[in-house]
């Protein structure tokens, strides 16, 4: 057995001379740079050209506040067990209504937020869903903060991504 040695496996397409050195390769990639340099540019202009995004967009996360006045929120709390990230902070309160409880507390920490749609797939209620909105800007670490003041949006506004939800899930 000490006898026999196996022969080195040889490979399906050993490279060329020219391909050992990489000409042909350096040629392609400057043929689709200069394809690409020669192209129509496309360049939108920003603050007067909006982004219109598609429907499976995810933006910054808010609650659904319904046509009377109510969030749809139940304060179950799986939304900030689910978020990677812990950016969510829920505090449940009693109340007398046919719901038997509502947020007291509902905070996003924009900051943490990595919008990755995990808080809307487990939200039982629909309550809360991604947004299309994308200008998040903040001069302050307090400002990123949202409470339910900033994430309370009526729901003829998010109609269009709550039918999406129902269409996907």
């Amino acid at each position: 057995m000490s006898g026999n040695k196996i022969p080195p496996k040889k490979r399906i397409k050993d490279l060329t001379f020219g391909e050992k050195i990489y000409i042909p390769e350096i040629f392609k990639g400057l043929s689709l740079t200069l394809r690409t340099m020669f192209k129509p540019k496309f360049t939108m202009e920003y603050p007067e050209e909006k982004f219109i995004p598609a429907q499976s967009y995810r933006g910054r996360p808010v609650l659904v506040e319904e046509k009377n006045g109510e969030e749809r929120c139940v304060a179950c709390g799986l939304c900030s067990r689910v978020c990677p990230a812990l950016a969510i902070e829920v505090q449940a309160a009693e109340t007398d209504r046919e719901k038997e409880r509502y947020p007291e507390k509902f905070e996003i920490n924009m900051l943490r937020c990595i919008f990755c749609g995990f808080c809307e797939e487990v939200c039982p209620e629909e309550a809360i869903v991604m947004s299309k909105d994308y200008e998040l800007a903040f001069s302050k670490r307090e400002d990123a903060i949202y409470g339910k003041d900033k994430l309370l949006v009526p729901v003829d506004q998010l109609q269009d991504r709550i039918d999406f939800l129902r269409n996907y899930r």
